[in-house]
């Protein structure tokens, strides 16, 4: 057996109840439990399903396993969903009411999660949706839940989830639209606030706008400068379509990637600019933000320029130093810093 995360090693001590004849996983973990999960269903459809690029690319070998990643779950009689409970409450209600489109009238739905991500919840989010709850078991810090004669949804039309909101930033001001479960969802967090306003001055070339969430950097400076051309990725489907939708609304030429890290860009840029993550789940991790750094110097031209912000307390001008000849510190405050390579 492949390692497995510990929602998954609680599903899996409850086999018994794992069982149907079309099976939808939503937010499948990088582990190995999609393979378990066949081998107890031989002869059934599994379908996995991730808003995240990067769990796609971990499962998408898994034998007889359908996976799809994308901001809409799709596909209809699934007689079985398991969801791992996700670590955005507006991403969790919107997933569930997708999931309520898509399913059998008897329908069953599990739900499992580490305690600190909220799950406890999950009874109160799903009051007047479903007809018997039960909370089946707990251990190794997870909690797992059985949810019976669901409310299906007539129809998920994901614009109704759409959250267009006001930028207004150095200057400049446009319309947004996000989507939950995207970062920073309806509004300019203050580290991109801090990094727009210490952009660098570009008039043309090809930008990479590298974890864009809805696509605020791309049009600030796709407003500014419109001979610019932007490719804008991110890991998450739903990040990248709600660029697309911030694209579209204010006329910025760019095309949104799904990619985790830098491994689909192919290319080089006269400017990558990012406000990179360094949070994963629950926990911290810096590892995406580091992985970028080390590499975003293959992907530049011989003019080309790395502008990122990130948080004071980073410890990123170590491999600034590693990897360019020279850096700037363009902003630092006892919060944020705004370096230039």
């Amino acid at each position: 057996m492949s390692v497995l995360t510990n929602p998954s090693l609680l599903l899996l001590r409850n086999s018994e109840e794992l069982t149907g004849k079309s099976i939808l996983v939503v937010n499948f973990a990088q582990d190995g439990f999609l393979t378990e999960l066949k081998k107890l269903n031989p002869q059934s459809k599994i379908t996995a399903f991730s808003y995240n690029h990067a769990n796609g690319e971990f499962a998408k070998n898994t034998k007889d396993v359908d996976i799809f990643i994308d901001h809409t779950i799709s596909g209809h009689s699934y007689d079985l969903v398991i969801l791992y409970y996700p670590k955005s409450k507006p991403e969790l209600l919107m997933t569930l009411d997708n999931i309520r489109a898509v399913i059998t009238t008897d329908a069953k739905l599990l739900v499992v999660g580490e305690n600190k991500s909220g799950v406890k919840s999950i009874e109160k989010q799903l009051a007047g949706k479903t007809v018997y709850s039960n909370k089946i078991d707990s251990a190794k810090h997870c909690v797992l839940y059985s949810f019976s004669e669901i409310k299906q949804h007539l129809r998920f039309d994901i614009t109704q989830y759409h959250k267009q909101f006001l930028v207004t930033v150095a200057d400049t001001e446009f319309t947004a639209i996000s989507v939950p479960g995207v970062f920073n969802h309806g509004g300019l967090d203050i580290g991109t606030k801090v990094l727009l306003e210490n952009a660098p001055t570009i008039k043309q070339g090809k930008v990479l706008d590298f974890g864009c969430g809805a696509g605020l950097i791309a049009t600030f400076l796709g407003l500014k400068n419109p001979a610019l051309d932007f490719i804008c990725s991110d890991v998450s489907a739903l990040a990248t379509y709600a660029t697309e939708q911030t694209l579209k609304l204010n006329s910025i030429k760019g095309e949104a990637l799904l990619s985790d890290g830098l491994n689909s860009i192919t290319g080089k840029f006269d400017l990558i600019i990012s406000n990179p993550p360094f949070h994963t789940g629950i926990s911290t991790d810096y590892t995406v933000a580091e992985a970028f750094l080390s590499n975003a110097k293959q992907h530049l031209t011989k003019t080309g320029k790395l502008n990122i912000v990130a948080n004071s307390f980073l410890k990123y001008t170590p491999i600034l130093e590693t990897q360019f000849d020279n850096y700037q510190t363009v902003f630092k405050s006892n919060k944020f810093a705004v370096y230039s390579s």
